[in-house]
């Protein structure tokens, strides 16, 4: 079965409504919580007043900072909480300040509105640019300034090597904040009666999120249980803690009642945390040649009003990635986080990685402009060749795996025609009625197979293995427990996939369960490309501990020696033998009668196994985007694609095409949509869907891809991950694309999103070519 495209186990019951998101569940008694959020980027709460809202028949309650001591608080900067509720000043526009619960949610939310906060606005900061300048408001008081953390992770500035390059040049990179969006917006629902406490959240770690209100709550594991029921969506976001998480167990515990909150999608887009919201300045050395030979990086991070945990090691991953797929002597970067009057950043599809992809593959691009080469050219002279993998970066711990750079863009530009591609531009340019075209590439690789446990506790985790369990019932049909949380990946396929290959069970036959604390052992959860990587090896390790126990006891109903028995297409049998031999369902059924079994084997086929990675995947690929740019309005389409990826062993084809197809989309929409954006006070100027621009299908392209598997020799099943291979790449190849219709013009850079305005300003903004030829 590995390898076969098999469609989603999951969609039937999603697809016809009987998928179970934590909104649809209710218990006897629930009742229903809502926020005020400050409307003020930065201010000084005066006073709370709830009066209108506890007149109202059906409000249980109105709480504020004040009603709530002892509450816990997030982590944040070291030596800092973040309160649950804002507590003397607030500091982004979207800060909960005060929470009403009622007996329903219409109710509630009228409440909400009748509550009175009055303000003392104070200054603020709504970029790093302001947040980084003399004299600049400080957005967390009690510290010097806001730059909460700056690093260097190499011991010098790469001035020797810059100053004794050939060619050198300067490039300033945006990377501009982003909203996550999934579909569904955060949702909790929590029950503390004297049975300890019940949390159903939209998350996806449910095991950290348990050990983590245990500890804050002053509650043992055992006493505290969180489901992840069917998740709409998690994209990162939903990796970490809120404050949201905390306040519905505790008003839960207050009332006595069950507590449910759902988001509204306004109150989702400043509330749940943002991603990306990197710049990057960069100083590139380069010889004659096209071969890069130092760069040094400053990275500076917005983390926001209250910086996350997670969000503060972003650029750390940006870092150690900015090399790419490429050989550079010499890196040099030291990245900032600076906190700002606005929505916290943390993971969003990619985290970190994405950010660095782009980077060093916009320098690729302006170096082949410097030289007159082509850019497909300087990325041949720059790659790390297959013959030195694994490959050992100047990052402590970065090896990157099996791969074969130079034959993945092979095989892409076989499939693009670059050689027609290229000509049909020129003919373009040369005609003033056509829009011009544009054809960008984006080699890549990227951080996949998130662990070891080293990484993964710095990070704040509990370890970066992963856990399940296979159990066979007597009948020979299979439950699988995960530790892992999907939330659209497909883990209930693809599992059951693995258990199907190893243990010869239909498809039909495995039940793959995952999300809930009190029914599947410790795992990690889902984040990092690790689903496949890390969970899948777990998996593929039960499996085979169930085989290799079932085999034990079939050699011994056999009477033979376990090393003659073979297990073919289901059945164990003697080798050499036309004896039927046994069925794994016969096998299943004796492995739970005592007096069958041989003295040394414990009943039941019930295994469990953790997988420890050795190391981090590196998930690599090649893509094109062509695009169209209009001469009269800077209008962009995309109107070709491709993608070649190696994530290693692929387990199911048709899931590994949404992946790609999911990331690609999303890192569009990054190049020509999407934008998180802020007045200079910081107040948010895109909190709705109205003002914060997604593409539909309409504006997005038949997607044309393929995997070069090369399988990793870090881990059993050889597979890299997958998830946010598309994200990472497809940024860069739209912007690559777009600057390339408009080289001709002078144009030499635009940043993201590449909006209409923006493009129409590059184009008539640019002289006129040299030769006269029109524009």
């Amino acid at each position: 079965m590995i390898g076969t495209s098999v469609a989603r186990k999951e969609d039937p019951r999603l697809l016809t409504g009987r998928g179970t998101f934590v909104d649809d569940l209710t218990f006897p008694g629930t009742v229903h919580m809502a926020f005020v959020r400050s409307d003020r980027p930065h201010a000084r709460i005066l006073s709370v007043d709830s009066e209108g809202a506890r007149a109202r028949n059906g409000v249980l309650g109105v709480w504020s900072s004040a009603d709530l001591a002892g509450i816990p608080g997030l982590p944040t900067v070291p030596g800092m909480l973040r309160p649950c509720l804002a507590t003397g000043e607030v500091r982004f526009v979207g800060e909960p300040v005060a929470v009403v619960v009622a007996s329903d949610g219409y109710l509630v939310a009228d409440a909400a509105a009748d509550v009175v906060v009055e303000y003392d606005t104070l200054p603020s900061v709504g970029s790093v640019e302001d947040a980084v300048a003399p004299g600049a408001p400080v957005v967390l008081d009690g510290l010097p300034g806001n730059v909460v953390v700056e690093q260097a992770l190499s011991p010098d500035d790469a001035e020797a090597e810059l100053a004794a390059s050939a060619h050198r040049l300067q490039l300033h990179l945006v990377n501009q904040r982003c909203a996550a969006v999934p579909l569904e917006p955060t949702a909790a629902l929590a029950d503390w009666n004297a049975g300890g406490l019940s949390l159903y959240a939209t998350v996806q770690t449910p095991h950290g999120l348990r050990n983590a209100v245990a500890a804050l709550f002053g509650l043992t594991q055992h006493e505290v249980r969180v489901v992840a029921p069917d998740v709409g969506g998690g994209f990162g976001a939903r990796a970490g803690l809120y404050p949201e998480y905390l306040l519905v167990c505790e008003l839960s515990r207050r009332l006595g009642r069950p507590v449910k909150y759902t988001e509204t999608r306004s109150e989702n887009l400043v509330s749940m945390t943002h991603g990306r919201a990197q710049v990057h300045d960069l100083d590139v050395g380069f010889d004659d040649d096209g071969h890069i030979t130092a760069v040094r990086a400053l990275i500076t991070q917005d983390v926001g009003g209250w910086p996350d945990p997670l969000g503060l090691a972003l650029p750390s991953f940006t870092s150690m990635m900015l090399g790419g797929c490429y050989r550079i002597p010499k890196i040099a970067p030291t990245f900032r986080c600076v906190t700002t009057n606005t929505t916290p950043v943390s993971a969003y599809r990619g985290a970190g990685r994405p950010e660095a992809s782009f980077a060093i593959e916009r320098v690729m691009d302006t170096v082949a402009d410097e030289l007159g080469l082509d850019p497909i050219e300087v990325r041949r002279r720059n790659f790390i060749q297959p013959e030195q993998m694994p490959y050992s970066t100047q990052f402590e711990g970065i090896v990157y795996d099996e791969a074969d750079y130079p034959h993945t863009l092979d095989l892409l530009l076989r499939q693009v025609g670059y050689d027609k591609l290229r000509g049909e531009q020129a003919a373009r340019r040369e005609d003033p009625r056509a829009t011009l075209l544009g054809i960008g590439f984006s080699t890549f690789v990227e951080l996949g197979g998130f662990g070891p446990s080293p990484l993964a506790e710095q990070m704040g985790m509990i370890g970066g293995w992963e856990s399940a369990k296979v159990r066979l019932n007597p009948d020979g049909t299979a439950v699988v427990t995960v530790g892992t949380s999907p939330h659209g990946q497909g883990h209930e396929t693809a599992f059951a996939q693995i258990v199907s290959d190893v243990l010869a069970i239909p498809m039909d036959q495995i039940n793959v369960l995952h999300g809930d604390t009190a029914t599947v052992q410790e795992g990690i959860g889902t984040l990092g490309s690790r689903g496949i990587a890390v969970g899948g090896n777990a998996v593929f390790k039960a499996a085979g501990k169930v085989r290799d126990k079932a085999l034990r006891i079939a050699a011994h109903l056999l009477e033979a020696d376990p090393a003659d028995v073979e297990f073919i297409d289901g059945r164990f049998q003697v080798r050499g033998s036309q004896a039927p031999g046994l069925d794994l369902p016969q096998i299943a059924l004796a492995s739970l009668k005592p007096h069958r079994l041989p003295p040394d084997i414990e009943m039941g086929l019930d295994e469990t196994a953790h997988h420890e990675p050795a190391n981090l995947t590196y998930p690599s690929g090649a893509h094109c985007c062509v695009v169209e740019v209009d001469r009269d309005t800077g209008r962009v389409d995309v109107v070709r694609y491709v993608a070649v990826d190696d994530c290693g062993t692929v387990i199911n084809p048709l899931l590994a095409r949404g992946q790609v197809e999911g990331g690609v989309a999303q890192g569009i929409a990054q190049a020509l949509y999407e934008q998180v954006t802020y007045a200079e006070d910081g107040q948010p100027l895109a909190a709705t869907l109205v003002g914060y621009t997604l593409p539909s299908a309409m504006e997005l392209p038949a997607y044309e891809t393929s995997h070069h598997q090369t399988p990793t020799s870090f881990n059993p099943l050889g597979a890299k991950g997958l998830g946010e291979s598309g994200a990472t790449a497809a940024p860069q190849a739209v912007v690559n694309a777009v600057v390339d219709a408009l080289r001709h013009l002078g144009v030499r850079n635009i940043d993201m999103p590449c909006t209409p305005e923006k493009v129409w300003r590059a184009i008539n903004s640019a002289e006129r070519p040299a030769d006269g030829s029109a524009r």
